[in-house]
């Protein structure tokens, strides 16, 4: 166990999720940060924990695992690293909670779907983290406030971003886990490379998930990602994934990849939206297909950034309108999108009617507000862009009360109609 003050690590860098945990711990007794391996969690958890159980180092698991309730003598708050390798740890929190219920006792982490013998409800809230998004990465000034699109009165919408289009395929090449930041090149490259390796070879596993064939396995994730920022049907995924094949595997075989990888929180499907307050009619429920991080997508299909400039998507295709770059930007803002969405409790949904006919990339919901967003990999926005924006504007009326294009352009402004022009760069919590 490490224990003394909380650690403030002077080159930390701050984190969206920063402000929900100052508000959350102060009211909670007990948060599980919930998240994909490698997006900072227990960097961050740290920085506010005065002891720390690293429950993957051999000491602290065999420790608690003789006596979970030992943590009861521990400095709190105490963080609970990779809380999954000895699970009846979570009984202990849970039952502590019941004699103390006070504000800022521990702080969990863990990276793998084990389920607990209970939910916890009531006792351990579940908090999402997700991969840096542009905000976090501090690549320039911003100017645009999430949070002040769902105000009273339109937002102020200003500001210059020096990001070009070159600098946004970097950054969804360079991707949001924090620890591969620094790397560029081969070395980048294989440590995507590894990371996909611990998922199929060890994660899965561990989750009780026997993987007979790990390239298959690998080769379904490198369809999904053909299919980043689409709702294409699972059926059309397994056959990208098994082209030349006679003999497609069944849907009970890529069940379980998809459950499993979803609960380790690769897979991060965006849900259509399905109002139930309104007159749309004959919307689709798919989800929209996104992996944790860009970079794993263009890391499995072999991409660089000539592939992505020129617009040569790779050997492993999907039904998609659009280039596979378009796609990604998507993904690289759904990061932004999902997160800020997260820090003013709102839900994050992608829009799709039954016919393609009007699609909107995200539709934000708070307190019977709505915020409309459509990505467009270009810097400029004409009426064709937005037609969809104000569909679904003279369809719900009063309750959109923002509509958004995040581009790569220079400039954010408000067009005439009211639609808001925002450089993706330029986004803020």
């Amino acid at each position: 166990m490490i224990t003394g003050r909380p650690h403030h690590d002077p080159a930390y860098i701050p984190r969206v999720i920063d402000q929900e945990l100052d508000v959350l711990l102060a009211q909670l007794p007990a948060l599980l940060l919930d998240g994909p391996r490698a997006v900072g969690k227990t960097t961050t958890a740290t920085q506010r924990c005065a002891a720390v159980r690293r429950l993957d180092t051999n000491n602290d698991r065999q420790l608690i695992a003789a006596d979970p309730f030992m943590i009861a003598d521990d400095p709190a708050p105490l963080l609970i690293d990779e809380w999954q390798r000895v699970p009846p740890v979570w009984d202990a929190v849970r039952r502590l909670i019941d004699d103390d219920s006070s504000p800022n006792q521990f702080l969990l982490t863990g990276s793998a779907p084990f389920a607990p013998g209970h939910s916890g409800a009531g006792r351990i809230a579940t908090i999402r983290m997700r991969p840096m998004n542009l905000y976090e990465r501090q690549l320039c000034p911003t100017t645009i406030s999430f949070a002040k699109l769902f105000g009273d009165t339109p937002a102020k919408i200003s500001g210059t971003c020096k990001l070009s289009l070159t600098d946004y395929v970097d950054q969804i090449i360079a991707g949001g886990f924090p620890g591969m930041r620094h790397l560029v090149g081969v070395a980048q490259q294989r440590q995507l490379d590894s990371y996909l390796e611990a998922i199929v070879t060890h994660d899965l596993t561990e989750s009780g998930f026997k993987v007979r064939r790990p390239a298959t396995l690998i080769a379904w994730l490198r369809a999904y990602a053909a299919a980043t920022a689409t709702a294409t049907t699972w059926e059309k995924i397994r056959d990208a994934s098994t082209s030349g094949m006679a003999n497609k595997p069944p849907r009970t075989t890529t069940l379980p990849y998809i459950e499993l990888l979803t609960s380790l929180r690769i897979l991060d499907p965006l849900d259509a939206w399905l109002p139930t307050n309104n007159h749309l009619a004959r919307l689709t429920s798919s989800p929209k297909h996104h992996l944790a991080d860009p970079a794993l997508a263009v890391r499995l299909l072999s991409r660089n950034r000539l592939h992505l400039l020129s617009g040569q998507d790779g050997s492993v295709t999907v039904p998609r309108d659009g280039t596979l770059l378009g796609a990604l930007f998507e993904s690289l803002a759904a990061l932004s999108i999902r997160t800020f969405a997260q820090t003013i409790g709102a839900k994050t949904f992608h829009l799709r009617t039954e016919s393609t006919r009007h699609e909107i990339d995200f539709i934000v919901e708070h307190q019977d507000k709505i915020v409309a967003i459509e990505s467009k990999l270009g810097s400029s926005v004409d009426d064709h862009d937005v037609r969809h924006l104000k569909w679904l504007r003279d369809r719900v009326g009063d309750a959109v009360v923002d509509c958004v294009v995040l581009t790569t352009g220079i400039d954010a402004y408000r067009r005439s109609d009211g639609i808001a022009v925002v450089p993706l760069g330029l986004l803020a919590p």
